[in-house]
């Protein structure tokens, strides 16, 4: 399988950014020395609050810059220990390569099957049969996500929604992913089948048509595209290239995992110890930027057997792995630092499920990162959708299909899908769509709770399997509130302005003032709203009143929330 470390270099950009983004020139000579060239990721803040880091505060630059260097992998260590010493970098440092999930059966623990090492079938097909019948993560809950439903909604099959995958390689050319797909869109594809099967199955899921034959996406009118970390990219740079891409309400899927501080970063087979990427410090300021910008993140927890709630996560990593920089906190945590993404664990199918039992219903998977960051779950194994062969097999790739896509891989696209339909429905009822924090906090609040597995309680976390019935009555229902928020006296030919903190970003609000001191013969009053967005949850409203008479007049302020 093709992979590939990434050093990434961090300058204070207030020192070291010359314009036009060009890298400081003792870095360029350094890395140039070593035959490597920089790659400008790009500039962002650190999210990290000053009054959160205490002592640590005094450190914090107001802005930073993000590099890739491209050298030979034998030299990344060494230019990492160089750079490290520059008075201009912030952190150097060497990632280990990201992958997606395929462990070999026997490299696993307690004989579980293997995750996505599957051969085709030698035998050629005659013609692709209707396989959706298979598809139980689309029938009612508990069972599924009950994704049959939403399509009897309007905009429930995603019209409207643009989903990007980010991870190494697709078919596109299969012949149940001809509708609604852009392709890969940057990077270049790896050339290795397992990435190719790998992403190849991760669209199938939530993207593949509908038709007479083979499989149906959750979303198939969701507009698909992809992005490959080969080419230069890396998995924060093709992040930061989908969120340049996508608007407020469209989806990230991140498919990705890396080997963890558990095993010392070492890459290996049973990929034990791998941990979801948002714990680097450049993927993480990716992630956050497209959440800034309203884009959904779906992030798979990956494949590492690991309690991500585990301390080891807080320590920043030795060279060349580390150190982060001095503003870096374990994301994991979710305060100081929070990427805003929504993090996916794999559950057990119904047992039975293609003849097969891995537990009880929506229990942990062994295999499975858990932890208090973890969100929701989606099937973990027996995933029916296109890539592989092993259902359907033959020489041509464009007809494969499999019955046993598994891991957090599996899962990660079926929250994908269920946010995406229910954001279709959101838009044809002429809704504003989910906001990250908002989508986060539906998928916690609705679903079929985790169950119990022996040796895997569900106070191992991996959260609700989607419920996109229930989704759908949590964000419609019909509510009308009114009510008198404050009170004040504006001086005569003075204006005042007020501020209301903390309304939900996802409710309809009108504000009206009136005067309740009578004057009469011409307005009293007239006011002006201003709204600040004050996080991806909250919105401060500033309302500002000016008294048109030459007498002080009484206001009240008074809101209707017109639904949410």
């Amino acid at each position: 399988m093709e992979l590939e470390r990434e050093l990434i270099v961090i300058t204070r950009a207030e020192e070291g950014a010359a314009v036009l983004g060009a890298a400081p020139s003792d870095l360029t000579r350094i890395v140039s020395d070593a035959g490597g060239a920089m790659r400008r990721l790009f500039t962002a803040p650190p999210e990290a609050p000053p009054e959160a880091l205490g002592a640590a505060a005094g450190a914090l630059p107001a802005e930073v810059t993000f590099y890739r260097v491209d050298a030979p992998d034998e030299r990344l260590e060494d230019l990492a220990r160089r750079l490290q010493q520059l008075p201009t970098v912030e952190a150097a440092y060497v990632k280990p390569p990201a992958s997606p999930a395929v462990l070999a059966e026997v490299e696993l623990p307690r004989s579980e099957p293997g995750i996505n090492d599957m051969a085709p079938r030698p035998e050629e097909p005659a013609a692709t049969p209707d396989y959706t019948g298979r598809q139980g993560y689309l029938n009612a809950a508990p069972e599924g996500i009950d994704a049959r439903f939403a399509w009897t909604r309007p905009g429930g099959s995603g019209a409207g929604v643009r989903i990007i995958d980010i991870e190494g390689a697709w078919r596109f050319t299969h012949e149940d992913l001809v509708q609604n797909q852009g392709g890969m869109v940057a990077g270049a594809a790896s050339g290795d089948i397992d990435w190719r099967n790998h992403g190849t199955a991760v669209i199938g899921e939530f993207g593949g048509d509908r038709n007479t034959f083979g499989i149906t996406g959750i979303c198939p009118e969701a507009n698909v595209r992809a992005i490959s970390i080969f080419g230069g990219l890396g998995s924060a740079g093709a992040i930061r290239q989908a969120a340049d891409l996508l608007g407020p309400g469209d989806v990230i899927l991140i498919e990705l995992h890396r080997a963890g501080p558990r095993h010392n970063f070492a890459a290996r087979l049973d990929q034990a110890g791998y941990v979801a990427i948002e714990w680097w410090p450049d993927d993480y300021q990716a992630i956050r930027y497209a959440v800034n910008k309203g884009v959904i993140v779906v992030e798979a927890a990956g494949n590492g057997q690991e309690n991500l709630d585990d301390t080891i996560y807080d320590t920043n990593p030795p060279a060349p792995f580390g150190p982060f920089p001095s503003w870096w906190r374990n994301p994991y945590r979710r305060a100081p630092l929070d990427s805003g993404a929504i993090v996916v664990g794999a559950g057990a199918p119904p047992p039975g499920t293609h003849g097969r039992n891995h537990g009880p219903d929506r229990s942990r998977l062994g295999f499975s990162n858990y932890g208090a960051l973890v969100d929701a779950q989606g099937w973990g194994r027996e995933v029916t959708t296109t890539g592989y062969g092993d259902l359907q097999g033959g020489t041509n790739e464009d007809l494969w299909y499999t019955d046993t896509f598994s891991g957090t891989s599996s899962a990660s696209p079926i929250v994908v899908g269920a946010i995406a339909g229910v954001q279709g429905v959101l838009r044809a009822a002429g809704r504003i769509p989910m906001s990250p924090a908002r989508a986060r906090e539906v998928l916690r609040a609705t679903g079929s709770p985790q169950q119990d597995a022996p040796g895997r309680p569900a106070t191992q976390r991996i959260g609700n399997r989607p419920n996109m019935r229930q989704m759908i009555d949590y964000l419609l229902p019909t509510r009308t509130w009114i009510g008198v928020q404050f009170t004040g006296v504006v001086p005569a030919n003075q204006t005042g302005r007020w501020f209301t903190h903390s309304w939900p970003a996802h409710w309809y609000v009108i504000w009206t003032v009136v005067p309740t001191s009578v004057t009469q013969g011409g307005p009293q009053i007239r006011w002006r709203v201003q709204v600040e967005r004050a996080s991806d949850q909250h919105i401060t409203y500033w309302i500002e009143i000016t008294n048109l008479t030459n007498v002080p007049v009484n206001i009240e302020a008074r809101y209707a929330v017109l639904g949410w």
